[in-house]
């Protein structure tokens, strides 16, 4: 079995038809649906608006997602994750599990750092109602877009700020994802200053350091930042994903094979691949 724990509806013009053939190409079972719930005044319009559906509402708003589950209900998981900083977010999540089933929580991506109060008392309510919650981290390196209205573009903080929320937060299952998180795998000094660090890995990552430590703490795969940090170095690449086993989800963020092809290069023992590729994703969100 095949579980994509990370893609969206309407990206880089992937409608609900063409995503289900993709899936059946690539032979994926599963695919977890995220929103993207940004107001305009943290959205970059001219670097994201040419992949996601032109619209007055920034973003991947909820009914997205629940249009493409409702075509295919036995293909997506859906997840939704409210902005922080909505006066009703908490009443928002509560109504989506309510009324639509939603089984996951996200993409949590804002600037909001995310031990922030507003954040720490939703990221506690996805753990109140059993969402495990992909969140996004990002320093607002300088990748080549525009710096309006912002002159970066980080989202949630520092990778201390995400420590200090999974130690107050330790029965919300977060699963971490963007550049931010990914550059931590080695223990140098990029991860504030290129967005996809090709050097080759030192040790002493925070990345793996805090997958060790918090037993609430998952990572997916997903985009660029994924790929590129578990090929970085070929070796220390497969070693960390055998080490990583438990905490680790296949996930795209993106229609292409890349991470699969990758992957399969590893070699990798089938008991650490059906990981991966499935049997976690089934344990955070159970047998569907």
């Amino acid at each position: 079995m095949i579980i994509d724990a990370h893609n969206h509806p309407d990206y880089h013009g992937f409608t609900t038809d063409k995503i289900l053939k993709d899936m059946d190409e690539q032979k994926i079972d599963k695919t977890w649906l995220l929103t993207w719930d940004v107001p305009q005044s943290e959205y970059d319009v001219i670097l994201n608006q040419p992949t996601m559906p032109p619209s007055s509402v920034s973003g991947i708003p909820l009914d997205r997602i629940l249009e493409a589950g409702r075509s295919a209900p036995d293909r997506f998981v859906l997840g939704y994750a409210p902005h922080p900083k909505r006066p009703d977010a908490l009443e928002r999540i509560t109504s989506a599990v309510e009324l639509y089933g939603i089984k996951l929580a996200g993409e949590y991506k804002s600037r909001v750092v995310f031990d922030d109060p507003d954040s720490l008392r939703l990221l506690k309510t996805f753990g109140e109602l059993n969402l495990p919650v992909t969140i996004h981290l990002e320093y607002g390196t300088d990748y080549g877009g525009t710096n309006y209205p912002w002159r970066d573009w980080w989202y949630g903080g520092t990778m201390e700020a995400l420590d200090r929320t999974l130690i107050s937060c330790p029965e919300t299952t977060i699963i971490a994802h963007g550049p931010g998180w990914w550059s931590h795998i080695s223990g140098d000094d990029l991860y504030d200053k290129d967005m996809y660090p090709d050097a080759p890995v030192k040790p002493g990552g925070l990345n793996p350091k805090m997958l060790a430590k918090h037993p609430n703490l998952y990572a997916d795969l997903s985009a660029t930042s994924g790929l590129n940090a578990i090929s970085r170095d070929h070796e220390f690449g497969k070693q960390y994903i055998i080490e990583n086993s438990d905490k680790l989800l296949f996930a795209r963020d993106i229609y292409d094979t890349l991470l699969m092809d990758y992957l399969n290069t590893l070699d990798l023992p089938s008991e650490v691949s059906d990981k991966i590729m499935y049997k976690n994703a089934l344990k955070l969100v159970g047998e569907l």
